[in-house]
């Protein structure tokens, strides 16, 4: 499936240097995902730079980190208040690795987030909280222009579009992987997205209302895999999926022996892969830094049994 072009972007941007290289395999790693609503200006490392409180910041991304998970902050598309106060947007998504769930509420004070039941938060079952509440599927897109210009020049836009069709999507802070850009994550399934356009951002949102993949994202062009795999199980997965069109974002189990991966399917069905990690030519993973050799992941199968 073809869709348009972003907006351009400068010659010596980091994502036109990667365009072309497989995404599989390098989603973040993360068994759940906290958003946190902060309106106003990010900087560079958002939870410590913008008008969250530092040290609060600090402590609700350890907290996540500490429990496996990964905290973001998101914004509402459109122009961004410098507001220091009011009610705050607070999304969890949790059990990415069973039946994934998502809960939504507003918090007052974004210090609430630290009571949240972090230990749990990996579980199949949805945790309880008296602000949370069940939540439709939700596409995060990063706009951290302080981080790398890419991720704004390419990404608010898509925010914009999807937004002008009353479709649920946020802006977010960094999400690794801006050489990506446009990124996004889609929770609750915790599968990072790369290189996203406006078309397909509404192909994702549209099938995850269906409790689905889309189609459109299962390749090596936009997908980075699911946060709670671990990189080499993410990308055979991922290649499976794409091999199959397998859309049903559980369903698959991946185990890793070295370079061989076994996938698994509910209905019996193995695949035997090689995932070997192999270097291109030198690359910026980000707009200025210096250029380093590129690192994918390359499959193939070995073997298939199907039920």
């Amino acid at each position: 499936m073809n869709h348009p072009a972003n907006p351009p972007l400068p010659p010596d941007s980091c994502s036109l240097g990667w365009g072309g290289l497989s995404a599989f395999g390098t989603a973040p790693q993360a068994s759940f995902w906290v958003a946190l609503e902060q309106p106003g200006p990010w900087g560079r490392d958002a939870f410590t730079q913008s008008h969250l409180d530092p040290d609060l910041g600090a402590r609700i991304e350890a907290a996540a980190a500490a429990h496996g998970g990964r905290a973001i902050l998101i914004r509402r598309p459109g122009q961004h208040a410098d507001s220091h106060g009011g009610p705050r947007r607070v999304f969890v998504a949790g059990g990415l690795a069973g039946a994934a769930w998502l809960l939504s509420g507003e918090v007052d004070d974004p210090a609430e987030v630290l009571t949240l039941p972090w230990e749990h938060l990996a579980q199949t079952r949805p945790v309880e909280a008296p602000w949370l509440h069940p939540a439709d599927p939700v596409l995060l897109v990063c706009t951290n222009a302080k981080r790398d210009r890419c991720c704004a020049l390419v990404g608010r836009p898509i925010v914009e579009a999807l937004a002008e069709r009353d479709l649920r999507v946020w802006e977010c802070s960094h999400t690794s992987g801006h050489r990506f850009a446009p990124t996004g994550v889609l929770l609750p399934y915790g599968q990072v997205l790369a290189r996203l356009t406006p078309t397909l951002g509404v192909e994702v949102l549209e099938a995850a209302a269906s409790g689905k993949l889309a189609v459109g994202t299962l390749n090596e062009q936009h997908d980075r895999s699911v946060s709670w795999l671990p990189p080499r199980e993410g990308a055979a997965v991922s290649w499976v999926r794409a091999r199959e069109a397998f859309t049903d974002p559980i369903g698959l189990a991946a185990v890793a022996d070295g370079d061989s991966v076994t996938v698994t399917r509910v209905d019996g069905q193995i695949w035997e892969l090689t995932v070997t990690r192999q270097e291109s030519e030198p690359r910026a993973e980000s707009c200025g830094k210096d250029a380093k050799p590129a690192a994918v992941f390359h499959v193939e199968l070995l073997s298939a049994v199907y039920a």
